[in-house]
């Protein structure tokens, strides 16, 4: 099948697309991007990807970065609200003894069976099973997570035993962007 080159203007740049000869005029059309659409936006469109309206609406939830540049969530634990910071170098859900606590995860001397490496050095952890993780419409059980000993962990951490669950987590323009 011969194709040819159709080249499209972008507010942005070029985009270039190759579409087969036999396409209509209403092919075409649709694979420019529309007037006061953004890249990303178009991007999307062409790959048929819904992009949510608002923050926690549709498929995606943002988090925009805070002055250091982290992403702190608020997500509820089996009910209960624990502020968290997103961290993609965490192998596992990582919760204070204090939040744990809060949560009513009952952890005693003997359950930290399980050494961690750690940012400040190797700990002994308590393994944990969340029941249910939920942020904004996104909706993860039976998570696996380790508590850690009092004052060994000052924030929780949303690792990865979480964000591998999702489909899928990036960060564009200065937001963390989670989807279901």
């Amino acid at each position: 099948m011969k194709s040819k080159v159709v080249f499209h203007g972008a507010v942005i740049g070029i985009a270039f697309t190759v579409l087969p000869i036999a396409a209509s005029g209403s092919e075409i059309s649709a694979m420019r991007p529309f007037i006061g659409e953004t890249t990303r936006e178009f991007e999307a469109r062409k790959r048929g990807i819904a992009l949510d309206k608002e923050n926690g609406s549709g498929d995606a939830f943002r988090v925009p970065a805070d002055s250091s540049g982290h992403f702190f969530v608020e997500p509820l634990l089996d009910g209960e609200r624990v502020r968290m910071l997103v961290d993609t170098g965490a192998s596992l859900v990582a919760l204070s003894h204090e939040d744990a606590e809060r949560m009513s995860l009952s952890v005693s001397t003997r359950d930290f069976t399980r050494q961690v490496a750690t940012a400040n050095g190797v700990v002994e952890a308590a393994p944990v099973q969340i029941a249910e993780i939920q942020l904004a419409g996104i909706t993860v059980r039976n998570v696996e997570a380790l508590v850690l000993p009092p004052g060994r962990l000052k924030t929780s951490l949303l690792g990865m035993t979480f964000l591998k669950r999702l489909s899928a987590f990036e960060i564009f323009e200065g937001q963390l962007v989670l989807r279901q």
